[in-house]
């Protein structure tokens, strides 16, 4: 396979920070980007225009950030902490993606989310395997694979887990059920990091058959 090369505008970073990380796909499942309103509203080419300027080209803008949502998430940086965001999924319907945070017997969301980002979640965001979902017309992580493998996706995570301090479980769970809980923590932990982490525009290039986008 021949190198692929990619242009990460100050557009398509944009762009990026504004996308709305729902929770999809069948168990376990995997954050997706809203497919109604990928970019906070209904009217997704009038969001992306309003970020290019340009009335047209929008559908190109969208279907590139699918390599565009990877590289960012390969090389843009975020310091572990707490953060706040305001939750869009609580004003967007809810019958065709999910979210973490919705009360299972209310139906409600809450609007805004205080969530603490660890060097575990930071390790695993740029593992998720990153691709194009078209039946839905958006980036989302791959819910059969969320990590890229073919075996259990706990035994991804705890690979990719292997070199980070303190990733263990707590006292008050085991290894399976720290990792599972840590899976779903990935809906806001994305979310945050699309909205937070530092990383300018650039070219990048991704090397063969090889999913990571490094700086060319």
């Amino acid at each position: 396979m021949t190198d692929a090369v990619y242009d990460l505008t100050l557009e398509r970073i944009a762009l990026i920070r504004r996308m709305v990380v729902a929770w999809g796909g069948v168990e376990p499942g995997a954050p997706t980007v809203h497919p109604e309103a990928p970019y906070g509203s209904l009217d997704r080419d009038g969001d992306i225009a309003n970020v290019t300027g340009d009335d047209e080209g929008a559908e190109e803008e969208h279907r590139a950030l699918e390599d565009g949502l990877a590289v960012f998430a390969q090389n843009a940086q975020l310091k572990p902490g707490r953060y706040q965001y305001h939750n869009a999924l609580a004003k967007l319907d809810h019958s065709t993606v999910g979210d973490v945070f919705r009360d299972a017997q209310t139906g409600e969301t809450p609007e805004h989310i205080t969530f603490a980002v660890t060097p575990e979640h930071l390790a695993l965001i740029p593992r998720l395997g990153y691709a194009w979902d078209t039946a839905r017309g958006v980036p989302y992580v791959d819910p059969a694979q969320p990590y890229g493998g073919p075996g259990p996706y706990t035994a991804d995570m705890a690979r990719h887990l292997a070199a980070v301090p303190g990733a263990a479980a707590n006292d008050d769970e085991d290894a399976q059920t720290h990792l599972v809980r840590l899976h779903r923590e990935m809906q806001p932990a994305l979310q945050i990091f699309l909205r937070y982490a530092d990383l300018g525009p650039g070219t990048f290039r991704r090397t063969g058959g090889s999913p990571a986008w490094e700086p060319a």
